[in-house]
Formats: structure tokens, sequence, C-alpha cells
């Protein structure tokens, strides 16, 4: 199918959020530009294939049981349905972010569950811990999407394949005991979890709250990726307070400064957010780093 946009669509900024370097097994960018994405979709695993033309028309096809929902999809995965017309930027430097990067839209996948067990696997350890967690699950428990998709690309682990895993291969994947009961609780519960997208705001990222294990950060990840919130802003983390800080004070800050700091932009605060994000804002380089573990070796 074709997808002519009413706006300037940079596929790889839109999805900029779903990827993870090279852990990525399931979200990938080709030698030829093509974007590929491998979804466990309410109807069964899909793949879908993404290319911007240059006459600004986006080409989708897709493959599998979730073809329908993935290609229906396109358009919100791309931010059709994002509108940022009433936002209002109340530092200069969020205003110099914004019109620097007009093109930026807030993506929604649609789906719960792939980035659900991605979000788990990320939390309160190193984005490389994570990574590593992420690709190991998605390479040996995952499955090959259908359709001519790459070789690296896999459709994640359901959750009827993570439930099935013993102790060992979560050993091997770098998997602890917290993250992996929360993944194990949301597995057992995993249909009613995509209830949150139809959901959305608040009231979705609640509803996944429900689940032992699943937070305040881990919703608001959930959230950006499933219905590309806008307010949903990813409190509990180690870098986000100290960039939005550094960004707008030029100092560090905790949870609670960020939250306060935030108050005007709701309820738009995660957008605020995302463009000091795309204008290269970053935590100050000082300070302790995150300790790398392997729990294999434990």
């Amino acid at each position: 199918m074709y997808w002519r946009p009413a706006f300037e669509v940079d596929l790889g900024r839109v999805l900029g959020p779903l990827k993870r370097g090279r852990g990525s097994l399931n979200i990938l960018t080709d030698e030829r530009g093509i974007t590929w994405l491998a979804s466990n979709t309410p109807d069964g695993p899909g793949t879908l294939a993404l290319r911007r033309l240059p006459d600004g028309r986006v080409e989708a096809a897709a493959w599998g049981e979730g073809k329908d929902r993935l290609l229906t999809g396109v358009p919100a995965l791309l931010g059709a349905n994002d509108d940022d017309s009433e936002f209002v930027a109340h530092h200069d430097v969020v205003a110099r972010a914004r019109r620097a990067n007009p093109g930026l839209r807030l993506g929604a996948t649609g789906v719960v569950w792939d980035w659900l067990v991605l979000a788990v696997l990320e939390q309160k350890v190193a984005g490389k811990e994570a990574i590593r967690s992420w690709a190991e699950l998605c390479r040996r428990f995952g499955s090959r999407p259908p359709g001519p998709a790459p070789e690296r690309l896999r459709v994640p682990p359901t959750p009827a394949a993570l439930r099935s895993l013993p102790d060992w291969h979560w050993h091997r994947a770098g998997v602890d005991i917290k993250r992996r009961t929360a993944l194990l609780n949301a597995a057992r519960v995993a249909p009613h979890l995509e209830r949150a997208v139809e959901l959305g705001g608040l009231a979705g990222r609640h509803w996944l709250r429900q689940v032992p294990g699943i937070g305040v950060w881990t919703a608001a990840e959930i959230a950006q990726r499933a219905w590309g919130d806008p307010d949903a802003v990813s409190f509990g983390d180690y870098n986000i307070p100290s960039m939005v800080g550094n960004a707008l004070l030029g100092t560090k800050l905790d949870d609670a400064g960020m939250a306060e700091l935030l108050v005007p932009y709701a309820p738009q605060r995660q957008r605020a957010v995302r463009y000091l994000e795309a204008a290269g804002h970053t935590r100050p380089r000082f300070g302790p780093r995150i300790e790398l573990r392997d729990y294999r070796a434990m």
C-alpha cells in the first residue's frame, strides 16, 4: 500500500524510540533503506516493511496473521494521530528544539506486549545489559517473522514462550528474579493488557500498573511506544531528570525537581522531553555510572 502523509515524515526520527541499536532484533533498517518491524499483534505475528519514497509517500507491505492490523496502523505508527498544535514552549531552549525538529511526531505501535517485555528488561539496569537480554530472548525464544524479512529480524517471544522457560534460560539471558517475575506476571494476563491502548493516557498507564512489577517508569515507557502518550514522562529514569535539568536550568535535578519544572507542560510533558532529546541534550557526563552486571556469572 501507499500512504501520503499530510506532513513531512522522517522514518528514522519517529521510529527511533523503538530501536536499541544492533540489539533491536524486532526492528531494523536494511541497506536499501527499508525499515522492518516484527510484532506480536492481537491477531497474531506479523511483519511490516516501510520505505519513504522521494515524492513523500510511504510504501508499506505486511505479511502474517497480523498484516491487516499492521497496515491499518501505519499512519498512527508514523505519527498521523499526534497533534502538537496546542503545545506551548515555556522555555527558550524547548522553543528552539521544537523549531529545529518540525517533523517530530510521537508514533503509536498499537501493541503493548512487545514493548512491555523490553521496558521490564530495562528496569534498573544499564542499557547494554538490558539490550543484551532483549537480544538473547528474541534470538532464542522469539520466532522467524513471516514474509521476506532480513535474516536477523525476529518476532519477540510471546507470553506463552516466556511462561514456558525454565530457570536456566532466564539465567543465561541475564534476567534477574525481579524482572523475570514481573514478566511472568504480565504474561499471565497478556491479552487483557492490550486494552491499555484503547484507554490511553493516565487510564491506560493505570491499567498497566495493576500488574505487580509494572510501576510508573515501566508504564510510561510502554505508553510512549504503544499509544504515543504525549504526557507519559519516565519518572524514575537514571538519565532523564539530569538531562532535563541540565537543558532547562543548567543543573542536575531529581524526579521531584523535574516534575515541578514540567508542570506547565501538562498534558504534554513527554513531548517537551522528546524535543529536548531530539535536539541532542543529554545528562551531564559526571558522577557514578551504573555498574554493568552479568547475572549469568552469578
